[in-house]
């Protein structure tokens, strides 16, 4: 049995060498699910010490920009966000947030996929939950 090509490591690699920036981090990758985290620290949290609706916001997107990496099989650094939507539906409150995209739909020109974020080990309290596209670039 072979190794898969992509890896949760070959993407956070590529990404710190592109945007050294991000605190984001590819946990898992196939070509129908990905899972991110980010810790958390006092600059995303709200008065009473909520995560920011912003830094789950930011978290989904990497959860499905890395689905698209999954479903592409290879880093495409220029898939773009086209549409994300997303469900508040409790306070997050903890110190790792975590955001699991699923894969609903990859095509010629998009990748569609739905997230579930919560916090700590919780996985059945979803904090919230989005949907979003990624367009592809063109060949």
């Amino acid at each position: 049995m072979t190794e898969p090509a992509l890896t949760p490591d070959l993407v956070n690699a590529t990404i710190a060498e592109l945007w050294g920036a991000t605190r984001h981090r590819c946990v898992e990758v196939s070509p129908t699910h990905a899972v991110a985290s980010v810790e958390i620290d006092q600059t995303n949290l709200r008065p009473g010490g909520y995560v920011s609706g912003p830094t789950q916001f930011g978290l989904v997107d990497a959860a499905l920009w890395y689905l698209t990496f999954g479903a592409l099989d290879r880093v495409e650094p220029m898939a773009l966000t086209s549409e994300l939507s997303i469900r508040f539906l409790r306070p997050a409150v903890g110190r790792v947030l975590w955001a699991r995209a699923e894969l609903d739909r990859a095509g010629r020109t998009a990748v569609v996929g739905t997230v579930r974020c919560w916090m700590d080990d919780a996985h059945d309290r979803p904090v919230s939950t989005a949907q979003g596209t990624y367009t592809l670039p063109r060949p």
